[in-house]
């Protein structure tokens, strides 16, 4: 027979590991064209004539993707979708997340809406927002007449 110490933080521990491997086992991916589902990584930076905001979307083909201005807020919206199944004999696993998009950006004042441009490679989206070019102030010299 084997003699073991008691111990209350033994029962505690088993409580949590079982709280752990339920919340491991919930499907954090939802089905197929559930919003939110998929979210991309972007970066943004500001250049000296334009704005450029990167958007990591990898697997996606240019025709999934949507760009629109709306009362100045930029939105990249489209949809990952989930490649063919390949279930094997001993196991069955899917990491990748797939469904719908959307990212929004409320746009700085003096952008030239009209000139931006997007493009894609390597899995990665660049959008380009041109900034509108101020005219220099110059001192002007009024003559009197």
């Amino acid at each position: 027979m084997l003699v073991t110490k008691y111990s209350p933080y033994n029962e505690v521990k088993k409580s949590f590991d079982l709280f752990n491997s339920l919340m491991q086992n919930l499907d954090v991916t939802r089905e197929e064209g559930a919003i939110a589902s998929f979210v991309p990584r972007v970066n943004t930076r500001e250049g000296e004539d334009a704005y450029h905001v990167e958007i990591d979307l990898p697997g996606i083909k240019k025709e999934d993707i949507e760009i629109t201005t709306e009362d100045n807020i930029l939105t990249i919206s489209g949809e990952r979708k989930m490649k063919d199944e390949v279930k094997e004999e001993d196991y069955y696993k899917v990491e990748s997340a797939y469904g719908k998009f959307s990212r929004s950006f409320t746009l700085p004042e003096k952008v030239d809406v009209e000139n931006i441009h997007a493009e894609s490679k390597d899995g990665v989206l660049e959008v380009v927002i041109p900034k509108l070019k101020e005219e220099e102030k110059k001192p002007k010299k009024i003559e009197i007449k």
